[in-house]
């Protein structure tokens, strides 16, 4: 007997068949003897056509309210899966949020899980399946909190962490992790390992297979984690520690995001403090800072900065910048149709001529890179939006992916 946590994405549940259909997948778990906790996700559309409803209301709505309104989503799948377990004769229960607790801190639409109660449920585990809301949780004054998009994610590896779970299963529309978006490259294919490093910059850097945080939280507590299909039986993809890193490969694989601004600001004085000044209000207004790069000049007196955020960002970004007081500079440009596309794979620390032969096959292309960023196990350019597809089909070729 295994204690399993089964995560079901939207597509999983996006109506009521597939959600019956969930419902034979976690009764014949629960038939062979296992312990199964079930995390789900809204119906696929529900959460974007709720965020639309508030926009009607108001293009700054309420960021309590909008935590209230969005966490529904995922209590109507948490109620209808149970009664369809219930029909199978499988003794099941909906736990909402506030009823198990499921504790966070931080911010709306942006908290974090920090702890929950386990005793209830797991005395419930003894003779039936708990089906809890993935994406929310409460904070400690009782308020509904969010845990930001593709939250339940996180809520199903927090939920492993807590409860000791044997395995956590990830199901999804795919049958597991591919090189790239098998929907835009059908060449991609399918990694049957991987290890959390490299799924981790892979979802941070746009693969949209699992969200960044839960691979980190899986990470760092050492949780196997297993991506796979809800409607098919192939194996998945195993997301495993260092020790199952290939170094054979220089490259796993590559993804790509069409969400990024790029902003320059030219002739900034050279002085000391001055990126800390450019950089700390954006901080302070929780905007993401992804790329820099700072040219001096020859006279070593100005250097133009450059760097990337989320392309949503971009105005307030500006407006901030415009204000501040505490910087010098002669002008300031941007550019809101960039996409980055990175290479990823553990292989590339042993491996000369990654760098090369990346910066090749984009210029073979007539592809111009306007910013590079590296780690060990990554290398990301950014480039213009309309070169992304031609891109990703050169890297994936001249890295073997195909």
């Amino acid at each position: 007997m295994a204690k399993k946590v089964l995560k079901f994405g939207g597509t999983s549940v996006g109506t009521i068949e597939r959600i019956q259909h969930v419902a034979k997948i976690v009764k014949k778990e629960h038939d062979a003897g296992n312990k199964v906790i079930v995390v789900v996700s809204a119906m696929a559309g529900k959460t974007n056509e709720l965020i639309k409803f508030s926009k009607k209301i108001s293009n700054d709505f309420n960021k309590r309210e909008l935590d209230v309104l969005l966490s529904s989503g995922e209590q109507v799948t948490s109620a209808l899966l149970a009664g369809a377990l219930i029909e199978k004769n499988i003794k099941s229960k909906s736990w909402l949020n506030w009823q198990i607790p499921i504790l966070t801190e931080g911010e709306h639409s942006n908290a974090r899980i920090v702890n929950m109660n386990i005793s209830k449920i797991n005395k419930f585990l003894e003779e039936g399946v708990a089906i809890i809301p993935g994406f929310q949780g409460i904070s400690k004054n009782g308020e509904i909190m969010t845990i930001g998009r593709g939250g339940s994610d996180a809520t199903a590896v927090a939920i492993a962490k807590l409860f000791n779970a044997d395995s956590c299963e990830i199901y999804t529309d795919v049958d597991g992790v591919y090189s790239t978006d098998p929907n835009k490259i059908p060449l991609a294919k399918k990694i049957e390992k991987i290890s959390y490093d490299e799924m981790l910059e892979l979802s941070t850097l746009g693969a949209k297979v699992m969200q960044s945080s839960a691979v980190q939280t899986a990470m760092i507590y050492d949780i196997p984690l297993e991506v796979k299909s809800t409607f098919t039986n192939r194996k998945g993809t195993k997301i495993f520690n260092q020790q199952n890193i290939d170094y054979t490969k220089s490259v796993t694989g590559v993804a790509y995001s069409k969400d990024d601004a790029k902003i320059t600001l030219i002739g900034v004085e050279d002085k000391p403090g001055v990126a800390a000044n450019i950089f700390e209000p954006l901080n302070q207004a929780q905007i993401n800072v992804d790329m820099v790069i700072q040219n001096v000049s020859s006279d070593q007196k100005t250097t133009d900065i450059t760097f990337t955020i989320k392309r949503e960002d971009l105005l307030k970004t500006k407006k901030i910048l415009e204000n501040n007081k505490n910087i010098v500079y002669k002008n300031i440009t941007h550019n809101d149709k960039v996409s980055k596309i990175s290479i990823v794979g553990a292989g590339m620390v042993s491996t000369p001529g990654v760098t090369y032969k990346m910066f090749r096959g984009l210029a073979d292309n007539k592809i111009n890179i306007l910013a590079i960023s590296t780690s060990e196990i990554k290398l990301s350019v950014i480039i213009d939006e309309e070169n992304t597809l031609n891109a990703v089909k050169k890297l994936h070729t001249i890295f073997d992916l195909d």
